[in-house]
């Protein structure tokens, strides 16, 4: 459950944070991921439209929507992606409409996207993106974290490492960078960094609202 305070409390409500989570494959941004979405109340995942095939248990609308490469290009054509990228031979892209309708509902919305995609959602939105990038111990540990998970082939893995090195490269493109030497402080500063960014000044929509009626003190 998250503990921040509730803005609604003084009568006015924040903008949405569109919270970026990136990271070589194997650094560990997706348990990070999940285990944010169960500590935040007001946190909602953005689900990618993708071209790959789904994986065992792996469900069409919740890990990904799975879509043809006629029907990706169709959704390219009609703008209807905040971004999108070529990612190992299938494309992955992020559906316009129910970020939207998410954060037109008050939702902040997280986002387990690559360096591309999160330039890309930061040219569209701007100062509503906080990118946040988490880099392995060393090249040696994420390999091995590879290896361990017994899902690639050797190739694979090759493929993935020559990725991770030119990931690492953008790492200037992020706001903030933690190294994912354990899993827990690791998700502690994420958690951490999304509670001081919900409190930005800039996202506290009715704040002048409010310090207007304070200054005018009673009976005014």
């Amino acid at each position: 459950m998250s503990h921040l305070p509730d803005p609604d409390l003084h009568g006015f409500k924040r903008r949405g944070v569109l919270f970026v989570l990136s990271s070589p494959s194997g650094a560990g941004k997706s348990t990070i991921a999940r285990k944010l979405l169960a500590a935040e109340d007001d946190l909602v995942m953005s689900v990618s439209a993708t071209t790959r095939a789904p994986r065992p248990g792996e469900t069409d609308g919740k890990e990904y929507h799975f879509v043809d490469l006629e029907e990706f290009r169709r959704m390219v054509a009609d703008h209807e992606f905040l971004e999108w990228a070529h990612v190992f031979d299938n494309r992955y892209g992020t559906p316009r409409a129910p970020v939207e309708a998410m954060l037109s509902a008050g939702k902040d919305v997280l986002f387990d996207i690559d360096w591309q995609g999160a330039q890309q959602l930061f040219q569209i939105a701007g100062g509503d993106v906080v990118r946040v990038f988490i880099l392995p111990p060393s090249m040696a540990e994420l390999r091995q974290r590879l290896v361990s998970r017994n899902t690639d082939s050797a190739d694979v893995i090759e493929g993935r490492m020559a990725r991770a090195a030119a990931e690492v490269s953008h790492w200037d493109g992020y706001d903030y960078v933690l190294v994912n030497d354990d899993v827990e402080d690791c998700f502690r500063k994420v958690q951490t960094i999304l509670a001081a960014e919900r409190l930005r000044r800039s996202r506290q929509t009715g704040v002048i609202g409010f310090i207007r009626k304070l200054m005018r003190g009673p009976g005014e």
